[in-house]
């Protein structure tokens, strides 16, 4: 039957003619018609924990449009597209890409935290008028209404969950679980299906046309979908291009930044030359008290927190013009007042003190009515050992005095504004000895750039420092009266534009550290027990996808799970090395890698209790 069904497949596509012909490997065929995504147990209940924000501005939050059209086709065609299955009732509708039960699968969680409302999952957001391919307003071919765009916003990448004895916990500004590689790759072949397939275009048609449509309507509606698959294609063509430097992210995991810089410099400005291989993924930070850093990325690289999410919005595909200097260079549809917005709701109202800690969004609490209590003894036993072990590189708790000793040039100093931040410290990697790549990456890469751009320096990250400056500036200088230079500041967050390529990642506090597993910057280590033990012992292979939480490893279940993702730190990008406690640890003689002496299975115990109290 199945045969059957695959043989059905390839004469249906070698028909129409799109690159598919008798000879392929049916195999292949069938690969390539078919994504691989967990099918996840539905959770009896989800729960939200007390993170200092409002019900009402979280649900805000999760779906601000910041400008971003991360799909390349409107919203309305988002809400009709039907899923990238073929049922074995070969002409039947699948259902919707847009079910909420079908994008959990991808890893965006449902947006259940007030009741009764059902918009879209987690991160997504409905825009305003898109523009197709060629800069004109996206339309209805039946209607002639402009269509709106649809795109990921920071906390689709941002809200982190994870289930236990049937119960969903979900954590704002922790690192989520999602696949967005599998999820584009799911969208071309629906979005494949749907312009070929018998059966699928009528019912999509009749979604977007209605039922009256003309025969010229949805002729024009096939030649849209068509313009979308053949950009598709181009990016695909330049994903097999730099396959061979590029590492499978999976899930939970990303190469922001030089996905970013491919559709800046590459998709953006039209120059294929200027596309890279995915080649360093790193696991998606928390992202509470950031604000008040002076420097964010994992490499330490990037300060102005404007900078930081304009970027981040560019990389998800907000429209930006940077070949017709007719049409206003530089001019986008990134949100800057959105952005603002949700930096101020992270931020809070006050710098951090000694009275108030950090205000804004706030790490989770270790939740005791869902997971095992907290052994207080153990804890305080651990408390001595995060002092000896890892307070001279991590601080003191965020929650005790010792932290706000603002007197220490080492840990604080101020931005613009005359307010207190906290001095991020980049650690060598010659020191820690953690995988390189992602640093080395950045700090390699260069770009062609036009002259008409004006920007002279071809370094990956200076070059991308610019670019943004000049679409955050060309959108300030289109308001009507311009900010101010206080208020623009004030909006850039009271930070210069700096950029910094250095071969160190930076160390942050801890606070909530037990509730973003995988640990290291790339992912690379399951739980906080595999990091604490024996580092020759850490898995060399394990599975990614499962939410379920291991509360005494702190970290998620790896083990095998199907259509999950196998995660092997033999490969560049993905090693597991570094940050290790070892029995040849000498405080007099710098190991590369090593930090400190071995643990012993009682001292890692009480070290975990105590990270469960941050």
């Amino acid at each position: 039957m199945r045969g059957k069904r695959i043989a059905t497949i390839v004469i249906v596509l070698a028909v129409v003619g799109i690159g598919y012909a008798f000879k392929d490997d049916i195999a292949k065929t069938w690969q390539d018609l078919h994504v691989k995504i967990v099918e996840h147990p539905t959770p009896k209940k989800t729960v939200w924990l007390d993170q200092g924000i409002p019900k009402e501005k979280l649900s805000w939050f999760y779906h601000a449009d910041q400008g971003t059209r991360t799909f390349g086709f409107p919203y309305e065609w988002f809400m009709a597209l039907e899923q990238p299955t073929i049922p074995w009732l070969l002409f039947t509708s699948p259902g919707l890409f847009s079910e909420t039960a079908y994008l959990d699968r991808y890893g965006f969680i449902a947006d259940t935290i007030i009741p009764d409302k059902k918009p879209l999952p987690i991160g997504f957001a409905q825009g305003g008028p898109m523009l197709d391919s060629t800069g004109a307003p996206w339309r209805n071919p039946r209607s002639r209404q402009d269509m709106t765009g649809i795109g990921l916003t920071c906390a689709a990448c941002h809200t982190g969950s994870f289930t236990y004895k049937d119960t969903a916990v979900v954590i704002d500004g922790g690192p989520a679980l999602t696949n967005l590689f599998a999820m584009k790759q799911g969208m071309g072949i629906s979005l494949l299906l749907t312009r070929y397939w018998p059966g699928r275009f009528d019912r999509f048609a009749e979604r977007i046309l209605g039922p009256d449509a003309t025969d010229e309507d949805r002729e024009a509606l096939k030649n849209q979908i068509s313009q979308v698959l053949k950009q598709y294609k181009q990016v695909k063509d330049l994903e097999e291009r730099v396959a061979p430097w590029s590492i499978v992210e999976g899930y939970g995991r990303l190469d922001a930044l030089n996905r970013i810089g491919n559709q800046v410099f590459s998709i953006d400005l039209k120059k294929p030359e200027n596309y890279a291989g995915s080649s360093a993924p790193v696991h998606y930070p928390r992202i509470w008290n950031t604000p008040w850093f002076d420097w964010v990325q994992y490499n330490g690289s990037i300060m102005q927190p404007m900078v930081r999410n304009a970027g981040e919005s560019l990389g998800v595909s907000a429209e930006l013009n940077l070949t017709d200097p007719s049409k206003g260079l530089y001019k986008s549809s990134v949100d800057v007042k959105s952005l603002d917005d949700m930096e101020q709701m992270i931020k809070g109202d006050k710098p951090p003190n000694a009275k108030d800690k950090f205000s804004g969004l706030q790490s989770p609490k270790w939740p005791a009515d869902i997971l095992p209590p907290i052994d207080q003894k153990l804890a305080d036993k651990g408390a001595e050992l995060y002092k000896t072990h890892c307070q001279e590189c991590h601080r003191p708790p965020v929650t005790s005095e010792a932290f706000y000793n603002f007197s220490n040039p080492k840990w604080w100093t101020k931005n613009q504004a005359g307010e207190a931040i906290v001095v991020v410290e980049n650690i060598p990697i010659s020191h820690i000895g953690t995988d390189p790549a992602q640093a080395e990456d950045m700090a390699n890469r260069t770009v062609a750039l036009p002259a008409h751009l004006g920007i002279t320096d071809t370094r990956f990250g200076f070059a991308l420092k610019d670019v943004v400056e000049k679409t955050v500036n060309y959108i300030y200088d289109q308001r009507k009266p311009p900010p101010s230079k206080e208020e623009r500041q004030r909006l850039d967050g009271n930070m210069p534009n700096e950029i910094q390529a250095e071969l160190a990642y930076k160390v942050r506090p801890l606070n909530g550290v037990w509730a973003t597993p995988p640990y290291l910057h790339n992912g690379s280590v399951p739980t906080i027990d595999d990091l604490l033990g024996d580092p020759t012992k850490r898995p060399k292979t394990f599975y990614l996808g499962s939410r379920e939480y291991d509360p005494v490893k702190l970290g998620y279940k790896t083990d095998p799970i199907t259509n999950g993702f196998l995660f092997d730190t033999s490969i560049r990008g993905n090693s597991n090395r570094g940050h290790e406690f070892r029995k040849d640890y000498d405080k007099n003689k710098e190991i590369k890698g090593v930090i400190g002496p071995e643990l012993s299975e009682g001292d890692r115990k009480a070290l975990i209790e105590y990270l469960k109290t941050l």
